[in-house]
């Protein structure tokens, strides 16, 4: 390939995954921001499920309900690593490197949290 030819297209296929989080460094001790999906609650929503920020304590819904604020979160942030907070759930996700990782603790939950499936 010359040098002027440009970069080489991306090809799905040559993609891997990693198979560590480079970002466990990231994961804090955090204090819950809401007892629900923080926006939902004030715009009077609903939420599918509930993910809690590893890195400030935000609350937000999961990707399978209307409003996603924790992606959303993640995109105006750059937190990268959520665990799966109704109830705390052992889990996390890396939206950097989109991996599930086991987190070395869970949040407990600070008081009810109400159900809105």
């Amino acid at each position: 390939m010359s040098p002027h030819a440009g970069p080489k297209p991306f090809d799905h296929e040559e993609r891997t995954m990693p198979e560590t989080c480079e970002h466990l460094s990231a994961v804090d001790r955090v204090t819950p921001s809401a007892r629900g999906c923080e926006e939902c609650l004030k715009s009077g929503d609903r939420w599918v499920h509930l993910r809690l920020c590893r890195s400030c304590g935000h609350v937000g819904c999961c990707d399978q309900s209307k409003n996603r604020h924790a992606t959303k979160h993640f995109r105006a942030t750059g937190h990268p690593v959520i665990e799966g907070y109704d109830p705390p759930e052992g889990w996390g996700w890396c939206y950097v490197d989109e991996i599930f990782i086991d987190l070395p603790d869970q949040t407990p939950q600070v008081g009810p949290i109400p159900r809105y499936v």
